[in-house]
């Protein structure tokens, strides 16, 4: 299984920047240039410059979740939506799970049970989603349509048969690092599982993946196309480059990966947004709206944020209420997210008009 972009969000600071720069502007509508976004949508946004502060402990939380009805043995995975990090366990039988010691942060929570299907749900864990504890809880629904049919997702290829067991073991040993937060030490693992198997697809979209949550997004590029390269069907690798083809400023050239991507799987939250976001950025509106809320229902709580996309489309067009109801939204769903306290000022403006 691989963990997609998703993993990575979306768009660099300067992008969202501009979102939020029109947001908070009296015009209703702006022709002011659009650029840089993809799966990261925001959540990497807004830099806090100020002088350092001493060292202080960081709090940490406690996810603890439920999936229902109980689908039996399943395994569920954890992945950090704006920065590397990638955690396991397994759900009891009556489909509760829990993660320690969490950052405050965006997830992806990814619930697998074998012979029944896969679901996939954002959580946002930090101070306000937890109570006095610093536990967060999230319920995973496990019924249809939310089920992932597992049929084409889970074909063994002749190129993955041939991938040597120590390429194997490096992979999982990185994923392992990642939960433990070291992240160059698990970039040692994908280069060292690449170098000795080069068609070693899913290692290729790691680091990708992994380039891109930490901003490197040409590099991110590279290895996305390396990944495609060696498994062309790749569902993971071409929703992976549209997002960074956006992040890079290419929307024109993203637009075949985000078309083939929602082709494939026209249910998935991620390749929605990423449909949205790539109309958004060509400046087409009319046609980004339907992706949006398409990816808003299927995924509440994405780490894209169509929410501001959609709030920033409604300014422009002077659809006040409109915008102010997707404001709220986020702000219930993102309290905690860096750029939260402008959503809060863009807010206050709009229902003091």
């Amino acid at each position: 299984m691989n963990l997609p972009v998703h993993c990575l969000g979306g768009t660099g600071g300067s992008a969202c920047r501009a979102v939020f720069s029109r947001l908070l502007s009296q015009r209703s509508c702006c022709t002011s240039t659009h650029f840089g976004s993809g799966t990261l949508a925001c959540v990497l946004l807004i830099l806090v410059l100020a002088a350092p502060l001493p060292a202080a402990k960081k709090k940490t939380f406690e996810l603890r979740g439920n999936i229902a009805p109980a689908p039996g043995p399943a395994v569920v995975m954890l992945s950090g939506a704006t920065s590397p990090f990638i955690a396991r366990t397994i759900a009891d039988s009556n489909g509760d799970f829990k993660f320690r010691k969490l950052d405050p942060a965006a997830y992806k929570v990814w619930v697998f049970a074998p012979g029944e299907g896969e679901v996939e749900q954002t959580v946002e864990v930090g101070p306000s989603t937890a109570d006095k504890k610093r536990r967060v809880a999230v319920s995973i629904p496990f019924t249809s349509p939310a089920i992932t049919s597992l049929a084409q997702r889970h074909k063994v290829s002749v190129r993955d048969l041939s991938i040597p067991p120590e390429a194997k073991l490096d992979f999982v040993e990185a994923r392992r690092l990642f939960g433990r937060k070291d992240t160059d030490g698990a970039i040692r693992r994908l280069e060292h599982a690449v170098q000795i198997a080069p068609q070693f697809a899913a290692a290729w979209n790691e680091l990708g993946t992994t380039a891109y949550l930490t901003e490197r997004y040409a590099e991110a590029e590279g290895y996305f196309r390396k990944a495609l390269e060696n498994d062309p069907g790749s569902f993971q690798a071409i929703v992976n480059l549209g997002g960074v083809l956006l992040n890079l400023k290419r929307p024109d050239e993203a637009l075949k990966y985000n078309t083939f991507a929602l082709g494939d799987r026209p249910k998935d939250a991620l390749a929605n947004t990423q449909m949205g976001l790539n109309y958004y950025f060509l400046g087409d509106f009319d046609a980004a709206i339907p992706y949006l809320r398409e990816a808003k229902s299927r995924d509440p709580a994405h780490f894209s944020f169509p929410q501001l996309y959609l709030a920033d489309i409604y300014v422009r067009r002077g659809a006040k209420q409109a915008a102010i109801l997707e404001l709220e939204d986020f702000l219930v769903r993102h309290p905690d997210a860096k750029d939260a306290p402008l959503a809060r000022e863009r807010l206050e403006q709009l229902r003091a008009k």
